[in-house]
C-alpha cells in the first residue's frame, strides 16, 4: 500500500565556510512503508523473517502498548454479534492474548536481541537510529534483527 506525502524539509546552506540561509525543499514521503517493509522490499530479510516482524507488530498494536498522547475519546464498544460466535473473543481478552504473545516472542528473541526488534518493527525506528541509540557499530543492526527475527519466527512456528 502506498500513501505518499510531500514534506517540507530545510537544509542549511554553507558557502565559503559561513551558512548563508535556509534552502527549502520537498522530498516524498510513503507513510505507509515501515522500516521493516524497507528492508523486505530490498532483500536484508527474508520473507519469514518480515512474517514473524509483522507478528509482532500487530501484537505490539493489538495489545495497545504504544504510548497514548492525548486522553481516548472513542466510545465504549457495543456488544454486537459476539455472542455465539465461536473462538470470538472479548477485545478485552483479545488485548490481553496479544499482550501475552508479545511477550512471548519478545522473551524467545532473547535479551540483547529484543532491543532492536522493538526499535525497528515496534517502534517504527530505522536501522541506523537505532543502531546509535543501542550505541552499536554502523551496519551491525542489520544482522542482529536478521538474528532476532529468526528466533521470533521460530517462536511463532513459521516455516
Amino acid at each position: 500500500m502506498r500513501e505518499l506525502v510531500e514534506r517540507e524539509v530545510e537544509d542549511g546552506l554553507v558557502a565559503a565556510g559561513r551558512a548563508t540561509g535556509r534552502r527549502r525543499c520537498s522530498v516524498t514521503v510513503n507513510l505507509a512503508e515501515s522500516p521493516l517493509s524497507w528492508l523486505r522490499a530490498r532483500g536484508h530479510v527474508s520473507a519469514r523473517q518480515y512474517e514473524a516482524g509483522e507478528r509482532v507488530r500487530a501484537d505490539y498494536e493489538m495489545a495497545a502498548l504504544g504510548p497514548r498522547v492525548t486522553m481516548r475519546w472513542d466510545a465504549a464498544p457495543a456488544a454486537r454479534g459476539r455472542k455465539g460466535v465461536p473462538g470470538a473473543l472479548d477485545p478485552t481478552l483479545a488485548q490481553i492474548a496479544a499482550k501475552r504473545r508479545f511477550d512471548g516472542a519478545v522473551t524467545a528473541a532473547g535479551p540483547g536481541l529484543a532491543d532492536i526488534v522493538w526499535r525497528v518493527v515496534c517502534a517504527g525506528e530505522g536501522l541506523a537510529v537505532a543502531e546509535k541509540a543501542l550505541g552499536w557499530p554502523s551496519r551491525a543492526g542489520k544482522l542482529v534483527l536478521g538474528l532476532a527475527l529468526d528466533r521470533v519466527a521460530d517462536h511463532y512456528g513459521l516455516k
